[in-house]
C-alpha cells in the first residue's frame, strides 16, 4: 500500500489535481493508509467521462485498506460500462435521471463489497467503506458536474476567494417509532397492555425480508461550473480540519486563487499542511475551472 498516491491531468475546461496521502497517526503506528483514490477515463475526444473516486475503510479495522480500494474498483467498474449513457444524461440536464442511476451504482457496488466480506468470513460492518465521487465531462461545452456517494466527508467550491461549503444535507430520522408508522400501539384507549416482552426473539416474518442494520444515506449534487472556480471534494481528514480551523481555509484560497493551478509537488506540498489535533489519511481532489 503505497504511503502517497497523486495524480493530475487536463481534460476540456478542467485541470485536475488528486492526493491520497497517509496520515500522522497511521505513519505513527505503522498502519497502512485507509483512504483509497481513483481516477479513470472512459471514452475518447468529448465523448470521454473522467470518474474521481475516494473511499475510506472503517476505523480500527484490519481490511480497511483493502475495503476501501475493493470499493474504489467496483464504482470504476460500474461507471465505465455506463459512461456513455452518464455523459448523454449530463448533457442534457436529466438529473432524476442521473440521480437515481447514480444511486443504484452505487448500491451494486457496495453490494459487492459486502458479498465480498460474506465470502471472506468477515463481518461486513468491518469490511465496508465510505465511498464519494465526481464526474467530469470531457467536452468543454458542458460545464456540468456531478457529485454523488454515501458517507461524511467534504465538498467546497471555491470562487472569488471564497469557499463555500456545498456538501449536499441528508435528512435523519431520530426518536422512537411512531404510532401508526411503522410500529403497533402498546395498549388499548383504555390502557389495557396488549403484548408482553418476554425477551425472546421474533423470528422474521416469511413475507417480510429480514431487516438489514440501517445504512448511510446516498448523497448527490450537480453543479454547473463557472469560469475560475475551484471544485474541491475530499476525505474526512481533510474535510474536518478545513470546515473547524478558518486559517487552513485561507490558507488554501490564497494558494488556490492564484492565476494558474498548482503543479503536482505544489498541490501535494497544499494538501499535507499540519493542523494541530488533525492526523488521519487525507485525500483530496480538486478541480479548477479555465
Amino acid at each position: 500500500m503505497a504511503d502517497t498516491v497523486l495524480d493530475g491531468a487536463r481534460y476540456g475546461a478542467c485541470t485536475l489535481r488528486a492526493v491520497s496521502v497517509r496520515g500522522d497517526s497511521a505513519r505513527y503506528r505503522g498502519d497502512p493508509r485507509r483512504d483509497a483514490l481513483l481516477t479513470a477515463r472512459f471514452g475518447a475526444g468529448e465523448q470521454a467521462l473522467v470518474l474521481v473516486a475516494m473511499a475510506t475503510g472503517a476505523r480500527a479495522t484490519r481490511g480497511a485498506h483493502r475495503a476501501a480500494a475493493e470499493a474504489c474498483h467496483w464504482i470504476g467498474r460500474a461507471v465505465g460500462r455506463s459512461h456513455a449513457r452518464l455523459v448523454e444524461d449530463m448533457r442534457d440536464g436529466r438529473r432524476g435521471d442521473l440521480k437515481s442511476g447514480l444511486h443504484r451504482l452505487t448500491d451494486r457496488s457496495l453490494g459487492r463489497l459486502r458479498a465480498s466480506a460474506s465470502e471472506q468470513g468477515i463481518d461486513p460492518e468491518e469490511y465496508a467503506a465510505n465511498l464519494r465521487c465526481l464526474l467530469l465531462p470531457a467536452d468543454p461545452a458542458c460545464r456540468t458536474r456531478v457529485f454523488f456517494g454515501v458517507g461524511p466527508g467534504g465538498l467546497f467550491r471555491l470562487r472569488e476567494g471564497e469557499w463555500q461549503d456545498i456538501e449536499p444535507q441528508v435528512a435523519q430520522v431520530k426518536g422512537e417509532p411512531v404510532v401508526g408508522f411503522g410500529s403497533p400501539p402498546s395498549e388499548t384507549p383504555e390502557g389495557d397492555r396488549l403484548t408482553m416482552d418476554l425477551g425472546i426473539p421474533t423470528p422474521p416474518s416469511p413475507y417480510e425480508p429480514a431487516p438489514e442494520p440501517p445504512r448511510e444515506p446516498f448523497r448527490f449534487r450537480t453543479s454547473v461550473a463557472r469560469p475560475g472556480d475551484t471544485l474541491l471534494m475530499c476525505s474526512g481528514g481533510l474535510a474536518e480540519p478545513l470546515r473547524a480551523e478558518p486559517e487552513l481555509g485561507e490558507y488554501l484560497a490564497e494558494r488556490w486563487s492564484r492565476p494558474e493551478p498548482p503543479g503536482l509537488a505544489a498541490f501535494l506540498a497544499d494538501s499535507q499542511v499540519r493542523v494541530k489535533g488533525y492526523a488521519d489519511d487525507r485525500t483530496a481532489a480538486a478541480v479548477w475551472e479555465a
